[in-house]
């Protein structure tokens, strides 16, 4: 009699602890279960010119570095351009070079001759002056010789004149106002070419960074512009996993708290993660959560983000993220990941 009690005492003993067990699974220390599914960034890629695509470098499920060329356009009437475009940057840096050294000294110095060549020829032609008078006034020579003298005099006075401005103008350098203007000539010449250079640049499409080529949506020979993608990219960092939390389980989740995050594809594989993001918003459970009693309750969106060395997660792809009630894993602590906009 004693035995069968003690027997129904232990049964029943076992049978509250599991029950217990079961009621209180998920608040044990051994950490919070979440269930959601992967997601990764998605880059749509397009030219920023209008032009013809001259080839096409990679194929779908190719792995790209960031900096990679992904394609080229056509760039046969571009490059004529950018030369020309030098060819004229060159000459405008030699005008203003010119007017900023001002003149030579062997400019001045064939001015200064320039000017004491003319002050001897007026000497000259004021002497022939002066004797033709003399002879008008003996009547050994016309009016018309005198008057010949004359003009010839002050044409050679003129020449003196024309020659020291000449020289005054040599010695004062460059007006400030004419290197102003090559200045702004040179520089609007300079900002031509580096427009064509970038477009030069532009005409190679280069990876923003380290992805998978999900899709490839144009081919060599057809027009490519800024409106349409030539590539769909996939990146590879970072990766998380969007889950929900409920309002009662939320006490127990921190930013920055580590996670074993494992997929039904690979079930042995337990790969390390973080909580990076937790939204500061409610919001009803979503429709993929295809649980009758939570449809209706609210929760709240939690970013669990995992590495992947082996690049063995897809999007989209179920996960089970167990929280632990470890210390802040160091990747959050050094570098926070940034929130993901919902897509």
């Amino acid at each position: 009699m004693i035995r069968r009690i003690l027997s129904i005492v232990l049964l029943l003993a076992v049978i509250g602890g599991t029950g217990w067990w079961y009621l209180n699974r998920g608040s044990a220390s051994d950490g919070l279960t979440l269930y959601g599914n992967v997601e990764l960034r998605q880059i749509t890629l397009a030219f920023n010119g209008s032009q013809r695509i001259a080839e096409v470098l990679v194929e779908e499920g190719a792995h790209v570095r960031k900096g990679e060329v992904l394609a080229r356009l056509e760039t046969g009437r571009l490059a004529p351009q950018v030369a020309q475009a030098e060819a004229q940057v060159a000459s405008h840096r030699a005008v203003l070079d010119r007017l900023r050294n001002g003149s030579r000294p062997e400019e001045i110095a064939q001015a200064r001759a320039n000017l004491e060549a003319a002050k001897a020829e007026a000497l000259n032609a004021r002497r022939q002056y002066e004797r033709q008078r003399t002879l008008a006034a003996r009547g050994a020579t016309s009016e018309q010789a005198v008057d010949l003298a004359k003009a010839t005099a002050e044409i050679a006075d003129a020449k003196v004149d024309v020659a020291q401005k000449a020289l005054d103008l040599l010695v004062a350098g460059t007006r400030a106002e004419d290197i102003a203007q090559a200045e702004a000539q040179l520089r609007m010449s300079e900002a031509q070419l580096e427009l064509l250079r970038q477009e030069l640049r532009d005409a190679e499409l280069r990876a923003p960074t380290d992805a998978i080529v999900s899709a490839r949506l144009m081919e060599p020979g057809e027009m490519a512009s800024p409106t349409r993608p030539v590539f769909s990219l996939a990146t590879t960092d970072p990766k998380w996993v969007r889950a929900y939390v409920s309002e009662t389980q939320l006490g127990r989740v921190r930013s920055g708290m580590k996670a074993a995050v494992t997929v039904d594809s690979f079930p042995d594989r337990v790969l390390e993660g973080w909580i990076g993001f937790i939204s500061p918003v409610a919001e009803f459970t979503p429709k993929t959560v295809q649980t009758e009693e939570l449809r209706t309750s609210l929760v709240y969106e939690v970013r669990v983000f995992v590495k992947d060395p082996d690049n063995l997660l897809r999007l989209g792809m179920p996960a089970t993220v167990r929280l632990l009630d470890e210390d802040v894993a160091p990747e959050a602590q050094a570098t926070p990941p940034q929130p993901v906009r919902k897509s």
